[in-house]
């Protein structure tokens, strides 16, 4: 092995220790969906301050969270966004054997609460964060941390309503979600939607002169069915499986 390879070979265990160093960092925030991550936010943001980056904060309404953006390199458009959440999911009534948010490496493996999903990803961009900072970048680097993705992505709105209201406009979204640890170009999207369908009280004995609202659900329900049967018969993207749209009805309440 020549000396350039062996400097690389040292370069490389060199950078897996920093990642994993930030990684324990971060983990040690118990940063669960239902508490704060200011702590963490804080903590990041001094580092990434004192490399040179740019960074602002996007709380939420109660001030007990924040976004965190922070840019490197040219004021310019382009450039990439290296994304990735800060909270994590519960662990009460989990069988851990040791604290959950005391970090452990135990032959070659990080365990700890997030160190997946998804603090590995954001220690590996801390651990890589100086390099950005020293080189001659001709294109900006942004790096965006969020809160309450495990509740239904309901922090990161305003982060990105912030890209999309200024010149960030990247041309590239790199999000380490470990994604079973493949590498996936597209997630299919969701949406929620609630019907209310408004009846009109009869007597039993004659329905004619009243809406029966829970036929009409029913009938609805029935269109459901046929979109869905049409949506799969129609689509196809096998980069997904199912290769389509789906369409679930999910809970009906209704009567008096």
């Amino acid at each position: 092995m020549d000396a350039q390879s062996l400097q690389q070979g040292r370069g490389d265990r060199d950078g897996l220790a920093r990642a994993v160093d930030w990684a324990c960092r971060l983990i040690r925030h118990p940063t669960i969906s239902s508490e704060s991550n200011l702590a963490l936010i804080a903590e990041v943001e001094a580092e990434l301050t004192s490399l040179g980056f740019r960074c602002r904060r996007f709380p939420n309404r109660e001030g007990t969270k924040a976004n965190l953006l922070a840019s490197i390199g040219p004021v310019r458009p382009g450039g990439i966004v290296l994304s990735g959440h800060t909270d994590v999911v519960p662990v009460a009534g989990q069988a851990w054997s040791h604290d959950p948010f005391d970090p452990q490496v135990v032959e070659g493996r990080l365990y700890g609460r997030g160190a997946t999903d998804m603090k590995g990803f954001l220690g590996v961009v801390m651990a890589l964060a100086p390099e950005m900072a020293a080189a001659p970048l001709a294109r900006p680097i942004h790096l965006a941390f969020s809160y309450d993705e495990e509740v239904g992505c309901a922090g990161v709105g305003p982060l990105v309503q912030h890209l999309a209201e200024t010149d960030v406009r990247a041309e590239l979204v790199l999000i380490g979600e470990p994604t079973d640890m493949r590498v996936v170009s597209a997630h299919k999207g969701i949406r929620v939607l609630r019907t209310t369908v408004t009846g009109r009280a009869a007597h039993s004995s004659q329905p004619a002169s009243g809406a029966n609202a829970i036929a009409a659900v029913a009938r609805l329900a029935l269109a459901i069915e046929e979109e869905a049967a049409h949506l799969a018969r129609t689509e196809r993207d096998e980069r997904f499986d199912p290769p389509h749209t789906t369409v679930n009805l999910g809970q009906i309440r209704g009567g008096e």
